[in-house]
């Protein structure tokens, strides 16, 4: 029998990454979109957990089913954790050409010996309209590339290398990415709580 859930993204990509990830455990994933719904609050957390409820409570009034939400950034440490918390956001100023962010921060790091980052994702589930949120994080250490890799993924995911497994996520088959991800390891932790 499937179970309903509903992810509070209107991001093509995202919502794409969690149907696979999802749906061989039964669920059928929806978009606001998918309900004709108009949901897109504006993330003004301090954090990525209170931008994952904001997102998620703006949503769980509007519909009958739990709902996900969650917030992720891409964290370099020679860059004092730029973009982070406003990855989406920094894109969105360069026009959300994300070639053309990636060449930003690859000349930001010219240079720069230490690579290392991560990428970071906090998932809040809410079951219903009166429950305490949920969180479940995940993170993926890497290091940023010294080029432009590949047109695989998406988002900063070209410049991105994972070190465990050693994979660069530009030039990663989508399933191989997917099963390490920070929002497969956080999503890794959701389904847990969810099979219990």
């Amino acid at each position: 029998m499937n179970k309903e859930i509903v992810l509070a993204t209107n991001n093509g990509n995202k919502l794409r990454e969690y149907r696979e990830m999802l749906s061989p455990r039964g669920y059928v994933v929806y978009s606001p979109g998918d309900l004709n719904i108009d949901s897109d609050p504006e993330e003004t957390g301090a954090t990525y957990r209170e931008n994952a409820f904001l997102k998620a409570k703006a949503l769980i009034d509007k519909v009958n089913w739990p709902v996900i939400a969650d917030d992720s950034g891409l964290e370099i440490e020679a860059l004092g954790g730029f973009p982070g918390l406003h990855s989406a956001r920094y894109a969105a100023t360069l026009g959300g050409d994300y070639k053309k962010v990636c060449a930003t921060v690859l000349r930001k790091l010219a240079g720069e010996k230490n690579r290392r980052a991560a990428f970071l994702c906090t998932i809040c589930l809410l079951e219903r309209k009166d429950a305490k949120p949920l969180y479940f994080e995940g993170v993926c250490p890497g290091a940023i590339t010294d080029s432009y890799k590949g047109d695989g993924g998406f988002g900063y995911d070209p410049i991105f290398h994972c070190v465990d497994p050693d994979l660069d996520f530009g030039t990663a088959r989508e399933k191989e990415k997917n099963a390490v991800s920070h929002r497969a390891r956080a999503l890794r932790k959701l389904l847990v709580y969810l099979s219990i």
